[in-house]
């Protein structure tokens, strides 16, 4: 039985990793039908937000400890850095640089948590930890010189990338938060709500900024909302949630290194997006970083 628990976790694991990485890809295609970046976010969380709540409820019923204010503060808080503003930063980004490009610049989060825990929190950076910002960061500056030498406009690169660069200072800073209440709330009731949140957030910020008839779109940019809530929202969440609760946050943390490598094949399969060796040797150099960051863990 504990194999097959182990083999359980490990297949949610991966499956849960494809599934986030595949998120680039299907923001890339709907873009393809000049759908903003609000509408879409709008569409995707719209259509996750029941089955977050429903997850949210389920996981709340088992837990012992009831929520009190304080606790639904957090979660909102929680919900605004982490899904709502990473997100947003994130679809914004899409609409300029490529999806591989994306992916590696988001996996740069653990490096940000690494240096904004010596910041505010006073905790010392080691050199096993400055090693791998180095490899990090430098990986990154290959991945960005194959963009620019492809895509003409280095303005529009640059600005992408920050863009999503400031996505991945916003989880960064949902993780820091979400070490302060997992503890005591749990895992799945946290993500859930928090997630749940950040859902009503995306809807309130389209009301503001969009008209209603901005949901009028080509019938496959709702197929791609759809896909893109289920397959590369919700379900990940939930894969990667039960493959913790099986195997552990370390095991799984690593599975999440195939994420660049899959969005880059994804990104050639199906957006056309060529594959350097400069990307590939900075992709290499991104992984190897969060490797050494997760040994040091």
């Amino acid at each position: 039985m504990g194999e097959a628990v182990k083999r359980a976790g490990l297949l949610f694991a991966l499956v849960g990793a494809v599934g986030f990485s595949f998120k680039a890809i299907l923001v890339k295609l709907a873009y393809q039908y000049e759908v903003d970046a609000e509408t879409l976010l709008a569409l995707r969380m719209a259509i996750s937000l029941p089955f977050f709540l429903v997850m949210g409820v389920v996981a709340d019923r088992r837990a012992a400890r009831r929520l009190d204010g304080r606790d639904w503060l957090w979660m909102a808080g929680l919900g605004f850095f982490g899904y709502y503003l990473a997100s947003y930063l994130d679809f914004l980004g899409l609409q300029y640089i490529s999806a591989a490009l994306e992916r590696l610049i988001l996996f740069l989060y653990p490096t940000l948590v690494i240096v904004l825990s010596a910041l505010f929190l006073g905790k010392p950076v080691t050199r096993r930890a400055m090693a791998a910002l180095g490899l990090c960061y430098l990986g990154i500056a290959l991945a960005l010189g194959h963009d620019l030498k492809i895509a003409g406009e280095a303005g529009a690169v640059l600005l992408g990338s920050l863009l999503v660069f400031g996505s991945a200072l916003a989880y960064a800073l949902y993780l820091m938060g979400n070490g302060e209440v997992v503890g005591r709330l749990g895992s799945m009731r946290v993500t859930a709500f928090a997630t749940s949140f950040a859902c009503l957030f995306c809807i309130a910020q389209f009301l503001l900024l969009r008209p209603l008839g901005a949901l009028v779109q080509p019938w496959p940019v709702y197929g791609l909302g759809l896909a893109m809530a289920l397959f590369s929202t919700v379900a990940p969440v939930w894969l990667v949630s039960e493959a913790i609760r099986r195997l552990g946050a370390g095991p799984v943390s690593l599975t999440g290194t195939l994420g660049p490598v899959i969005t880059i094949f994804l990104g050639w399969l199906m957006l056309d997006e060529a594959i350097g060796a400069s990307q590939i040797a900075g992709a290499a150099l991104v992984i190897a970083g969060v490797l050494v960051m997760a040994r040091r863990g």
